[in-house]
């Protein structure tokens, strides 16, 4: 319980970090959002003067308020969900614009992970199982390269040839807008999957070799133990001996690095969106970005951050599930 306080501790002083950043962020970064819509309404129609400082009020910037009284309104503002209002997607809420694209986001990221960390993980239980043979030496090669292979350059790629030069699959948006509606209907949800294979095996691709070699080198490693000898030694099969014994030990490695993986998958998957025209927080990050909107753009930031530790948070106590070194007392 001990552990657990003092790791909740840290994470909570880590979101606190992000949180006082956020708020400066937008306060520091040159431009002013308010002004963009501003002259964006204007191009509308006459917009008196004191819009702009209606507007100006409601983003939270050039107030008369003091500095400090502006920080502790931004964080009563999170408490109750306000992240403010979308310069691009103007009068939009950033939460209602996240929450709008978040679920694509989630599902591509969710099984795009779970089948690269399940393929990757058994793939280097073999591979290790079967180490120095021609199936190693092959798998090795091909898995180091892919693990060197940059995720848009990849989109690209698949884009060319599984998109359009076959035609096989659709390279672009999440879903058909002229032929299924959006809802919970079969139509619409296995449209959705239809486009969304090819982001996945992009991200799939070029994340599967990293799981493969970090299983793949701690079971080697833990084949050499002396419990695996004995479990040799006891005439139990290779495969309860693979499994039970030197795969549940080696994986632990992986599990310690998932949470900090997601974040790094997270940031390719962004970047799969774009090529995608994908309905993600990615392709809204960069829409936030090429407009100058600061608030979307820091809203997601945000919630990528909160998102990473309380993973973080997940894993550890995962960890003390697989792991029971780590559940004894010390002088028990």
């Amino acid at each position: 319980m001990r552990h657990l306080l003092r790791k909740l501790g840290i994470y909570l002083l880590a979101i606190w970090v992000a949180v006082t950043v956020d708020f400066f962020l937008p306060r520091i970064a040159p431009g002013d959002p308010a002004k963009d819509v501003y002259y964006r309404l204007a191009q509308l129609g006459p917009v008196s003067p004191s819009t702009l400082k209606a507007l100006q009020i409601e983003f939270g910037l050039n107030t008369t308020d003091p500095l400090w009284l502006q920080y502790l309104k931004y964080l009563n503002n999170l408490l109750h969900g306000n992240l403010g209002v979308s310069v691009t997607y103007f009068p939009s809420s950033v939460g209602s614009v996240i929450a709008q694209d978040l679920p694509w986001t989630l599902v591509l990221l969710s099984i795009s992970v779970l089948i690269s960390f399940a393929l990757g993980t058994l793939i280097g239980v073999f591979m290790a199982w079967k180490r120095g043979s021609t199936l190693d030496t092959t798998l090795s090669s091909v898995m180091t390269f892919c693990y060197s292979i940059f995720y848009p350059w990849l989109a690209l790629v698949i884009v060319y040839f599984l998109g359009y030069k076959f035609g096989w699959f659709p390279f672009s948006d999440g879903y058909n807008a002229t032929q299924t509606t959006p809802g919970w209907n079969f139509a619409f949800l296995s449209d959705a999957a239809y486009h969304a294979i090819l982001p996945a095996v992009s991200l799939v691709i070029s994340t599967i070799a990293g799981w493969m070699l970090t299983m793949r080198n701690s079971m080697v490693t833990t084949l050499s133990e002396d419990y695996i000898q004995m479990a040799r030694a006891k005439g139990l099969t290779s495969r309860r001996t693979m499994f039970a014994y030197a795969a549940r030990n080696a994986i632990l490695p992986s599990v310690t690095g998932f949470a900090i993986a997601i974040g790094a998958v997270m940031g390719g998957q962004f970047l799969v969106e774009i090529v995608f025209s994908y309905p993600g927080i990615g392709y809204a990050l960069v829409q936030g970005i090429s407009n100058h909107d600061y608030f979307l753009t820091d809203g997601i930031l945000l919630m990528v951050i909160i998102a990473t530790i309380v993973m973080n948070l997940i894993v550890d106590l995962l960890y003390v599930v697989l792991d029971p070194r780590t559940r004894q007392v010390k002088g028990a």
